[in-house]
């Protein structure tokens, strides 16, 4: 059987692709590999959130499988929106990586003032942590990030600690504690969507990674339930049935959040709707601030 598997162009899109090769290969599935731009790869001289809501990393791919171009597409499960195109299935989610934030910085620690972030999530918790930061956007890929805070545009950047990982890239810096700096949903998880083809899908359910999927499936519930988008910082994790979700103000200043075992998703829907009773003025106010409407 040969499997045609999408993939962004990007280092990382195309590193973790190989890890999913890899895998197929060593249950002697033959793969072809397509490149394809998205959005999110073309337009990088603006923060996300100007850009659109999240899914500017897959939609393209979505399209390829649904037009038969390819059969599936990997992503970082984090890019993958909540509302899915019919025909589309999440055939696989592989373990785990780090979940974890990581500070990279030029210089010592203690003279860290300018970060660079994008993410509203990653700037409010820097915020929250140390008030007299300056935070600017930052886009771009990891190598770009990289060669920007090399440069001195920033004194550091705030990268995922999986992405580093999977690209053997090591750099001085400190992981952000995910308890602390809770990420963003599904961080360091990859995901591989395919065609709701059941031959297909139990090819790829090999790969697939059952505690993971449960973390991230009780991640996605809250989510889904809170419904801020990526303009609102929101972070959530689980990990073995423990969840911490946080919604933060756009300055760090004010939080709520929910930490507590989860057993089933129907508890986190619960959760996720309690979370967004209590925030709702944190998460208007984050849209009436960036200018967008709910």
């Amino acid at each position: 059987m040969m499997i045609r598997i999408g993939t962004r162009g990007s280092r990382l899109a195309l590193a973790q692709t190989g890890i999913v090769i890899k895998k197929l290969g060593a249950l002697g599935i033959d793969v072809a590999q397509k490149i394809i731009s998205t959005q999110g790869d073309e337009v990088t001289g603006v923060p996300l959130h100007e850009i659109g809501k999240q899914g500017v990393f897959v939609r393209a791919l979505d399209d390829a499988i649904l037009n038969n171009e390819i059969d599936c597409a990997v992503h970082s499960m984090k890019d993958i929106p909540a509302v899915r195109p019919s025909g589309l299935f999440t055939a696989a989610i592989l373990p785990r990586d780090s979940p974890a934030d990581f500070l990279a910085y030029t210089g010592p620690i203690g003279a860290v003032s300018i970060v660079g972030t994008s993410s509203t999530r990653r700037k409010a918790q820097l915020l929250r942590h140390d008030s007299t930061l300056t935070i600017h956007d930052l886009r771009g890929n990891v190598d770009t990030r990289i060669r920007k805070l090399s440069e001195g545009q920033y004194n550091a950047i705030v990268l995922a600690e999986a992405g580093l990982s999977r690209l053997g890239i090591h750099i001085p810096g400190v992981r952000l504690p995910p308890e602390k700096f809770v990420p963003t949903p599904n961080q360091g998880t990859i995901a591989v969507v395919s065609r709701a083809d059941p031959s297909l899908m139990e090819v790829l359910s090999a790969l697939d990674h059952p505690e993971t999927r449960k973390d991230v499936a009780i991640e996605r519930a809250v989510m889904e339930q809170v419904g801020a988008g990526c303009f609102t910082p929101m972070g959530i994790y689980c990990k073995g049935g423990h969840l911490i979700a946080e919604v933060l103000s756009l300055d760090g200043k004010r939080t709520e959040r929910i930490d507590k075992n989860i057993e089933t998703i129907e508890e986190a829907r619960g959760q996720g709707n309690n979370l967004r009773a209590r925030a709702g003025d944190l998460i208007a106010e984050a849209y009436q601030t960036l200018g967008i409407s709910l």
